[in-house]
């Protein structure tokens, strides 16, 4: 069967092509799995962007409440929400300048698999971007 993601080589040239990374659902607490891998990311070189409405900075990075609040492009959306909370951020995610959205493991669904994929989008849920990172480079 094939896989409805990118390979993990397309996986690879995403992240290798890729800058700036902003994290729907970053939590500031160091015990929490959206932390450890951002910061991963941000020790590799990327640039993260938190996106929480709790939280003022994360990472030494100024929050923003939500996608829409970007005032920068963006390469990857990387979510760190509840696969019933996945629609309405792919909703927000067709508006603002993206074209990879990445749910991290353990984390689809299939209504915002279908729309990102209707609007022509890369969509690429159920992996770990840290853990693709690793076996990429």
């Amino acid at each position: 069967m094939m896989s409805k993601y990118p390979s993990r080589e397309e996986i690879g040239q995403i992240l290798k092509n890729s800058k700036v990374i902003a994290v729907v659902g970053l939590s500031a607490d160091s015990s929490k799995t959206s932390y450890m891998v951002s910061k991963a990311m941000q020790d590799a070189g990327y640039k993260i962007i938190p996106v929480n409405p709790t939280v003022d900075t994360v990472l030494g990075e100024k929050a923003v409440p939500s996608l829409l609040d970007l005032k920068e492009k963006v390469d990857i959306v990387n979510v760190f929400r509840r696969p019933e909370h996945l629609l309405p951020v792919a909703e927000d995610f067709l508006k603002i300048d993206c074209d990879v959205f990445f749910a991290q493991l353990g984390i689809e669904n299939e209504e915002a698999y279908e729309l990102l994929k209707a609007n022509g989008k890369t969509v690429i849920m159920n992996r770990c971007i840290k853990v693709e990172h690793a076996m990429t480079r």
